[in-house]
């Protein structure tokens, strides 16, 4: 007999239907076709465990399973419960009508137990565009899933769960999100903020001018001067997410499998700081089962690289590409993925090996040309896609005792939002950019011409500070952003002024 279930796989941060087989024919032995890897396979024994503990028997007949398209690899343990189903089914052991109307995913215990499984939101995303009547997915993940409307989501813990439903359907009630109502009240929460940091008010200035601007900026200072804590706070003058931005987001999160058991949506705009040990597959994604890295998972969000030169320099080369094309491409033997990458990089190094080059009251130990070798580890091409280079001081004791607070993250978010509503109408006709840091060098012309007084200035800053000529389209992206904080149509000579401050690595006589 020849019975057929639905599951999913997911390539990348989509999902691809896969048709599940199962014949019993005249036999003895068990087989799984369709490029199953050992994941799969494995799954023989988990599934007899699981039936023979909850009543059923494995059938002593020969039995293929057959996993379609059968040139795509399956990976993975969420196809135990479809195949199980379908063994059940082909056996007479239950009854099932219109099996092939569901998308079925789940991985068994040996007692019958479903189990997480990565990718649930664009599995849950094909089956309604399919036009699957429901899915049946495992408890854990049915919130993650149930945000999509239009289709039934049945979360299930045990197999006896799904068993119950095909004999009464009121046995089972499908999960309920209240998706947006979550979204908008989740996004009232506080996160770190600017508030709790004393002093400094000119390394937030320009944190603001990043986030106003989606611009990429490093903090280069003493140990103990605040930069991390800084970073941290950025993600909450960053504007809030998009109910579109955060299903995007979601989605690499489900596919990685880092969302929490019972999560829906991802409400904040992630914050990503892996260790300075990291690999070049584990920042960018890859794998033989390509996965998603930290910089897909700061998508729409803040990627914080702190002590950037103690980074492995094959490391930091890798994000080049991504940077400026804000997608990740991963290309395997026998299947291509692209994982989004759109994120502000935040990086934080100290000057000079010892920490204390420029310190106001502790001397450099570091020996000369000590600075500009450190510095050199970070290569001319990465710095290029840095837009504020931005030296940070300590704090001095009379500001870190002050008694007033600092202003707070969402009277600073508001000029962020204002900032970014100008860009998103300047740019409405370019579909797909939606900031001044992504702005082509043709579209800069257009944007950022200057009237002879901001010219010339900017004119003899490059020739009295000797800035390297690719810190020119960087300034007037900057300076662009000052305006638009400003509500200036036209960018003046205040608005370069303050933006060539922000090219300190860009001096050629810097950390001499």
């Amino acid at each position: 007999m020849l019975v057929k279930t639905f599951g999913s796989a997911v390539y990348g941060v989509d999902a691809r239907t896969i048709s599940i087989e199962v014949n019993i024919g005249d036999g003895f032995r068990y087989f799984i076709v369709g490029l199953p890897d050992n994941a799969v396979k494995e799954s023989l024994q988990r599934i007899e465990a699981a039936i023979r503990n909850n009543g059923f028997s494995m059938p002593r007949r020969k039995m293929i399973v057959n996993l379609a398209p059968a040139d795509l690899r399956k990976a993975g343990t969420a196809y135990d419960l479809p195949i199980a189903i379908g063994m059940l089914s082909a056996t007479g052991q239950i009854t099932a009508p219109e099996l092939d109307r569901y998308i079925i995913m789940g991985e068994l215990s040996l007692n019958g137990d479903v189990l997480p499984i990565k990718g649930a939101l664009p599995i849950a995303l094909q089956a309604r565009k399919e036009g699957f009547r429901a899915l049946f997915i495992p408890r854990a993940n049915a919130r993650e899933a149930a945000i999509i409307n239009d289709l039934p989501v049945f979360g299930i813990s045990h197999i006896r769960d799904i068993l119950a439903y095909f004999k009464d359907q009121d046995a089972l009630q499908p999960t309920v999100v209240h998706t947006r109502d979550e979204f908008f009240e989740a996004q009232r929460e506080a996160g770190p903020d600017f508030s709790d940091v004393r002093g400094q008010r000119n390394i937030k200035r320009a944190l603001e001018v990043a986030a106003a601007g989606g611009h990429n900026v490093i903090l280069i200072g003493p140990p103990g001067a605040g930069k991390t804590m800084l970073a941290k706070r950025l993600p909450g003058i960053l504007p809030p997410l998009s109910l579109q931005e955060a299903l995007e987001t979601t989605k690499i999160h489900s596919v990685a499998g880092r969302l929490p058991e019972n999560a829906t949506l991802v409400y904040r705009r992630p914050f990503r700081s892996p260790h300075h040990t990291i690999s070049d597959v584990a920042l960018v994604g890859g794998g033989g089962i390509p996965q998603p890295g930290e910089i897909s998972l700061a998508h729409n969000g803040v990627l914080f690289l702190d002590e950037l030169p103690e980074f492995k320099r094959s490391v930091l080369e890798v994000m080049r590409q991504p940077m400026e094309e804000r997608r990740v491409s991963v290309s395997r033997a026998k299947v291509a993925v692209e994982f989004p990458a759109s994120f502000m990089l935040v990086a934080s190094m100290n000057p000079c090996p010892c920490g204390y080059f420029n310190h106001p009251e502790k001397a450099c130990s570091c020996p000369p040309g000590a600075v500009q070798k450190y510095l050199h580890r970070i290569s001319g091409p990465l710095l290029d896609r840095i837009d504020l280079h931005v030296e940070v001081t300590p704090v001095p004791f009379s500001e870190l005792s002050a008694e007033p607070a600092a202003e707070n993250s969402a009277a600073i978010r508001e000029r962020v939002i204002r900032a970014r509503h100008i860009q998103t109408a300047r740019f409405r006709e370019h579909p797909g950019l939606h900031s001044n840091a992504h702005m082509s060098a043709r579209l800069l012309k257009e944007v950022c011409r200057l009237s002879p007084v901001p010219q010339n200035l900017l004119k003899k800053a490059m020739e009295r500070l000797q800035l390297s000529a690719r810190a020119y389209d960087r300034i007037l992206k900057v300076a662009r952003t000052i305006a638009d904080l400003d509500a200036q149509e036209t960018i003046l000579a205040e608005h370069i002024a303050e933006a060539i401050q922000y090219r300190s690595l860009d001096r050629d006589n810097w950390g001499l």
